[in-house]
């Protein structure tokens, strides 16, 4: 994507940059709208985050109501609205789409926020690649509204996650056994920095199974998660999956991340069984989570997120 301006910009947003950020934003939801997807509002106050090693959601302290009418429920700022929006999807809807504020505690610096904003669409029935073309046609339909360079798509290319370990880490994760500390480890030092090198949007796609998360597994050549980032100059604006639907599955691998948080210290969060009760009613499903902060950022040419938004 082509730059607005190469001006240095404090870490509190000029006007301009607010402006530009209203225009991504009324962008994004006429796109969706326009293509027969719903605008749905989920809570941002939660019981059950989804629980994941590396992701802290802040605890919020009870009020003197809480104590009266919920006794019994701790809450937390959601990190994702995914596990809600998930069962809308199980409740009877098919298309749909959420802008709004998650909060991760103990994340700072240039391209992370403790609070940020969070775009995610679902399709049901849907699946990777479906949110892939989607992703793609949002990416063009952006540059052709907001920017000057009008062809940002023939820069776009796609690479898989054992192309990019074979090419730029000289191993391959689905060799022997899987070794996730060295598998984050090579991402971070070797892939990421291989992927800003080459410039442009990449489509980073099919991950090892044990990096799954919510995603389906899925089999060609070799098992692999039906998953994607998309970054851009090196940096990560979005994460999909093919949804795992399958209500067992989904326990087990919350069940071992709960193992896994408690080995670390972590706050134990109960699990959310309105959520796995309701999940294979979904049948099939796609969704991505974009972070739109880091999508202003790419579009400006900005290098810290505390430029893109108003500050406290």
């Amino acid at each position: 994507m082509s730059t607005l301006s190469s001006t240095n910009i404090p870490l509190c947003a000029k006007p301009e940059t607010l402006v530009f950020r209203a225009k991504v934003l009324a962008a994004l939801r006429s796109f969706f709208d326009t293509r027969s997807f719903v605008e749905v509002e989920t809570p941002v106050r939660i019981k059950s985050p989804a629980p994941e090693e590396h992701i802290d959601c802040p605890y919020v302290p009870r009020s003197k109501l809480d104590w009266v009418y919920h006794p019994k429920n701790d809450t937390y700022l959601r990190a994702s609205p995914e596990l809600q929006m998930k069962k809308l999807l199980a409740a009877g809807m098919d298309r749909i789409y959420q802008i709004g504020p998650c909060f991760r505690e103990g994340e700072a610096g240039s391209r992370h926020s403790s609070e940020f904003t969070m775009m995610e669409w679902y399709r049901k029935g849907g699946s990777y690649i479906d949110i892939k073309n989607d992703f793609s046609s949002l990416i063009v339909f952006l540059s052709d509204m907001l920017l000057e360079d009008k062809r940002i798509d023939s820069s776009i290319r796609t690479l898989t996650v054992k192309e990019a370990f074979l090419q730029y880490a000289g191993w391959d994760p689905w060799q022997g056994d899987f070794n996730q500390d060295r598998f984050d480890f090579d991402m971070a030092t070797k892939i990421e920095p291989a992927i800003k090198e080459i410039g442009g949007g990449v489509f980073l796609m099919d991950y090892p199974p044990q990096a799954a998360s919510l995603a389906v597994i899925s089999k060609k050549d070799y098992p692999f998660a039906e998953r994607w980032e998309f970054y851009f100059n090196g940096v990560e604006l979005a994460n999909c999956f093919s949804e795992l639907c399958d209500a067992k599955e989904q326990r087990a691998r919350f069940e071992k991340a709960r193992e896994a948080r408690r080995n670390l210290g972590e706050l134990d969060y109960p699990l959310d069984e309105a959520f796995l009760s309701s999940l294979e009613s979904i049948g099939s499903a796609a969704g991505v989570a974009l972070g739109v902060d880091r999508l202003v950022m790419a579009m400006l040419g900005i290098g810290d997120i505390a430029a893109v938004k108003v500050t406290d």
